[in-house]
């Protein structure tokens, strides 16, 4: 395979000089040559603007070399949308491989650092967008310090992301790890994301293009560690067309305020979801950033009071172990939007260990009558909080609390306006016994009599006709 040193296309790798126009001068020649590998040589920083990868083109950024977003805005393409630094757009069999890292240099475009935050000071470049590209591989790069999205995949189709570690300012804001857009069959593994926003956020906007909003379909996430001031794992937001066919399974989510789920706000459906073999820890943090430490987190309520919303339907949590300063939280905005979710073998752990304010649930965005998007309710703390949903079902799950409880954690389950609600085996107690019930719902405390009562439903047609002769009835 033909390579194409960027050093040998006019590239100075002296960390001053723009060196985008030598990068894209490799790119050319070998995408024209009909392919192969440009590599970025190890022991130097290149500052770049904005370079176009292109068909049969693997950039290999060799581990030691470093190519940074330049601190100049008229280094950056005008006419590309969003601004960033690496592009492509309808291009087919590309790579971007190597040890080597990208750096967006993200602090340079943020305004006053606050402790809990960066302010916005105006424009910042993206740092990777790949649109409308077939046969993608990001593999083994290390990419840091994006201003903004760092690595968006809009409307590609086969798509390989492994092995890279993606570590972003904690305080930047919009910095979303991995944004996965009207993409088909996509997967990610063995990956660490680390990010202010969004960890790995799955949505199916309108095409930048002005073509036909894409479904996002058959993605896969494995094998990753994911970490988020915001949402570690994140389904559903800016949604204008269906996502479906999904599988998240065997991650680590740790130090984030908001774990893994499915946050749908306009008009679209989620359907045919799997979240499975997780340990996730979550925990509040500064309210600016939204989230109210919940570990599994599934709501449909529309964005604005003029947006219609969708439907979630066929979701299912399995083998879940949860620590958090909150619990799982589902909100419908009337029972059609959630249909038929399972939850199996999910353990919650809820205790308080930061110092933020607990006992609030966090509906942002919101439209209330005064069109305010900034809701946070107060509301007791339960370990399974369930409200507006169809057919949900806990099997064999249980909630614990920890050594700091808090006034405000109350039941086990507490569900309302619920539709054909079915436990089995669920196993726990309030976090105040003597004060509290372990579940309530429909305007009625209902304890532990719940779980006899599914005991005697599970036992076999020849045991309950034993039991019935015993009482004196006929079989």
């Amino acid at each position: 395979m033909a390579a194409y040193s960027v050093l040998d296309f006019g590239a100075t790798g002296d960390n001053a000089t723009n060196d985008a126009p030598a990068f894209q001068k490799a790119i050319d020649a070998c995408t024209a040559a009909g392919g192969g590998t440009v590599t970025v040589p190890a022991g130097r920083t290149y500052v770049c603007g904005t370079f176009f990868l292109k068909d049969n083109v693997e950039l290999h950024i060799e581990r030691g070399a470093k190519v940074i977003a330049s601190p100049d805005r008229e280094h950056f393409d005008a006419a590309v949308r969003p601004s960033c630094m690496v592009c492509a757009n309808g291009a087919r069999n590309i790579a971007i491989t190597g040890g080597g890292e990208i750096n967006g240099r993200g602090p340079h475009y943020m305004g006053e650092k606050l402790p809990h935050i960066y302010r916005k000071k105006g424009w910042r470049p993206h740092t990777i967008v790949l649109i409308d590209c077939v046969n993608v591989t990001v593999r083994d790069v290390l990419i840091r310090q994006s201003a903004a999205w760092t690595l968006t995949l809009e409307g590609c189709e086969d798509v390989v992301i492994h092995g890279i570690r993606l570590v972003n300012d904690d305080l930047i804001p919009n910095d979303d790890g991995i944004d996965i857009c009207n993409c088909r069959n996509v997967r990610v593994s063995d990956c660490y994301v680390k990010a202010g926003d969004d960890a790995i956020v799955i949505k199916a906007m309108p095409n930048r293009r002005g073509g036909e909003v894409k479904p996002c379909e058959n993605v896969t996430v494995t094998g990753c560690v994911l970490e988020s001031q915001s949402f570690a794992l994140n389904i559903g937001c800016e949604a204008k067309a269906t996502m479906r066919d999904m599988v998240f399974d065997n991650l680590i989510i740790r130090n984030s305020h908001r774990g893994a789920g499915i946050h749908l706000s306009h008009g679209c459906d989620v359907e045919n979801v799997v979240f499975s073999n997780m340990v996730i820890e979550t925990r509040l943090f500064h309210p600016a950033w939204w989230g109210r430490g919940e570990p599994i987190y599934v709501v449909a309520i529309p964005w604005t009071r003029e947006d219609t919303i969708g439907a979630i339907r066929h979701v299912r949590f399995a083998n879940i172990l949860c620590r958090g300063e909150n619990g799982v939280f589902v909100y419908g905005w009337t029972p059609d939007k959630i249909q038929d979710l399972a939850f199996d073998n999910v353990r919650v752990e809820v205790d308080k260990w930061t110092e933020f304010a607990g006992g609030q649930q966090d509906l942002r965005p919101y439209p209330g009558e005064d069109c305010t998007q900034n809701i946070l309710v107060t509301h007791p703390t339960a370990g399974f909080y369930l409200k507006n949903a169809t057919d949900v079902a806990l099997r064999n799950c249980s909630v614990a609390w920890g050594p700091n409880r808090q006034e405000y954690f109350h039941h086990a389950l507490e569900y309302d306006g619920v539709k054909g609600l079915v436990l089995e085996g669920f196993r726990s107690e309030s976090a105040w016994p003597g004060k509290y019930a372990a579940v309530a719902g429909g305007g009625r405390k209902i304890g532990k009599r719940i779980e006899s009562r599914r005991r005697r439903k599970r036992l076999s047609p020849s045991a309950t006709r034993r039991t019935r002769q015993r009482r004196g009835k006929r079989g």
